[in-house]
């Protein structure tokens, strides 16, 4: 057995069974769980291509297995995970925003395949297990509070509904490696008041707080650096 390529792979591996634990911790009630484990998965996959790398394995394998591993953690399970804890109440249109979800997060892995090669120093999109753990997290986020989503109306099916839309559109997120798209102090700003606001709503729960924001502020902070971007583009031309 060659050890060299079986570690990373072994991640990548890891990265789905933890996503089948939170389906199946979501099936069984256990939400906080469910959130926990898709957590616990972004982990896996961040460890993966690191490994690869260092080791000098890299593979066509790895990426095809990564992407599949992605579909289920990150895409499959957030939306069953939002659909378990209040999209069930909505009818017609909570059963749109899961498989809505689900299949956005299907085309941006498929999409990000395709454009390896072709984009550099940005995320064409927002990536999906930062789409799947804003789903997740904010899912915790409820859970310790108390909250129940369904009290915002229409609010919560619309949120995961953009958010799976950020996922296959064409907003340039920062990969944050150098030599990419230019960062705005504007964009900064917004993300930095998005990160303190849910900090002080959700003060009553630290940990799932402070998780809930790194991926809202991360969101949002795409959107509006590509926006600015854009119309300084268009005021240049």
């Amino acid at each position: 057995m060659n050890y060299r390529r079986f570690l990373p792979n072994l991640c990548t591996a890891m990265n789905l069974v933890f996503g089948m634990c939170s389906i199946l911790s979501t099936v069984e009630g256990h939400l906080d769980w469910g959130a926990l484990f898709i957590l616990c998965a972004l982990v896996a996959d961040g460890l993966d291509g690191r490994i690869a790398r260092a080791l000098g394995v890299s593979s066509e394998f790895g990426k095809e297995m990564d992407s599949l591993c992605d579909l289920g953690s990150f895409g499959i399970a957030p939306a069953l995970l939002a659909w378990a804890l209040a999209l069930r109440h909505y009818d017609l249109v909570g059963v749109a925003a899961a498989i809505f979800f689900a299949v956005c997060g299907m085309w941006r892995l498929t999409r990000f395949n395709v454009n390896a090669n072709v984009v550099h120093g940005y995320f064409m999109g927002l990536a999906i297990p930062a789409g799947g753990n804003l789903v997740a997290m904010s899912a915790w986020l409820f859970l310790s509070l108390g909250i129940d989503p369904v009290s915002f109306g229409m609010i919560y099916p619309a949120a995961v509904a953009v958010t799976a839309y950020l996922m296959v559109s064409h907003v340039h997120y920062p990969d944050f490696k150098g030599g990419g798209e230019k960062i705005y102090l504007a964009a900064k700003i917004a993300a930095l008041l998005v990160f303190a606001g849910i900090l002080y709503g959700g003060c009553a729960a630290v940990l799932p707080a402070v998780c809930t924001a790194v991926f809202a502020s991360y969101a949002v902070f795409g959107i509006i650096n590509h926006t600015i971007a854009v119309l300084a583009h268009v005021k240049e031309g």
